[in-house]
């Protein structure tokens, strides 16, 4: 008797501790309302893991700039709400806004190539922020006009405000993101890795019109750049908009780490700095070319093994 009175109090205590250890967490919160984990997002984000590669286990590397067109279905959950103040949700580019707003660095978009270039010297003072951030071609608007920003910069107190209408007005085009990426080869694990390096939003009524190629006008069509570790504390503590199931639930952190998003190649590391469209003059070309790239990669990594 005492052997089983021992045994049912080393079982409850063992119950005890794991409750302890891992705490439900309600789906609801007291009021009745799904509750959305805010918190615990929030605690997360403070905490972002980011692998710490050595330069000599790198052995092999190729840079990818690739497009996520918000038109296609698979991307959808970045592109909305389009609304600016929805009390649950908000698309990727209200998140730079907000990101922005705070503190976040971005980069002035290079003039010459499409690689951005991420130093200290081309870093936009905050009194220059808010030109990025412009509703309408360069140009087209007055720039004194207040009307003409999303965010709006108080010198004296150094601090952003955010214009709402504006923002309805400027994300109707902001349909387009190129992606930064480096693909590399990992000898100490013996993996490839993808690793986003940073991201532009693109704006083809950025673009001035006297582009010569359509290579040029994507790259004056580039707002600015932003780099994707500073941006993925505010990823990690942000659910995107559901799609067809409400209950699945997924931060854009985990929407890019797991490669969700729907992309295409316009362009590789080469010694001629070009894009694809800089010597792919027809579609039918073009395609071929991201075909081709698309294989090496994958050939690469399938060759590195014997089955």
């Amino acid at each position: 008797m005492k052997k089983i009175s021992a045994l049912v109090l080393l079982l409850s205590l063992a119950f005890i501790s794991a409750q302890a250890q891992h705490p439900i967490n309600s789906f609801f919160a007291p009021d009745g309302t799904v509750r959305l984990e805010t918190q615990e997002l929030s605690e997360a984000a403070d905490s972002v893991v980011t692998i710490q590669h050595r330069t000599e286990d790198v052995v092999w590397r190729r840079d990818i700039y690739r497009i996520i067109d918000m038109r296609q279905k698979q991307n959808f959950q970045l592109y909305f709400p389009v609304e600016p103040d929805d009390p649950t949700y908000m698309s990727l580019y209200r998140l730079i806004v907000d990101a922005v707003q705070n503190g976040m660095t971005i980069f002035r978009r290079s003039e010459r190539v499409l690689k951005p270039v991420l130093s200290m010297d081309n870093i936009v003072p905050r009194n220059e922020i808010k030109d990025q951030f412009m509703v309408g071609g360069i140009g087209e608007l007055d720039r004194e006009d207040e009307t003409s920003y999303v965010l709006n910069y108080d010198s004296i107190a150094d601090t952003f405000s955010f214009q709402p209408y504006n923002y309805n007005t400027y994300v109707r085009n902001q349909l387009k993101y190129l992606l930064y990426e480096v693909i590399f080869f990992d000898k100490s694990t013996s993996r490839m890795y993808r690793k986003i390096v940073a991201l532009a939003p693109l704006q083809p009524d950025q673009a001035s019109g006297d582009e010569e190629t359509p290579a040029e006008f994507m790259r004056t069509s580039v707002k600015f750049w932003i780099l994707y570790d500073q941006l993925r504390p505010y990823l990690a503590s942000h659910y995107m908009i559901p799609s067809q199931n409400e209950a699945k639930r997924v931060t854009f952190e985990e929407f890019f780490e797991k490669r969700l998003f729907s992309s295409y190649i316009v362009g590789e590391g080469n010694i001629y700095n070009r894009m694809i469209l800089d010597y792919c003059f027809t579609e039918k070309d073009a395609k071929q070319e991201q075909e081709r790239i698309e294989s090496e990669l994958l050939t690469f990594e399938q060759d590195l093994w014997e089955y």
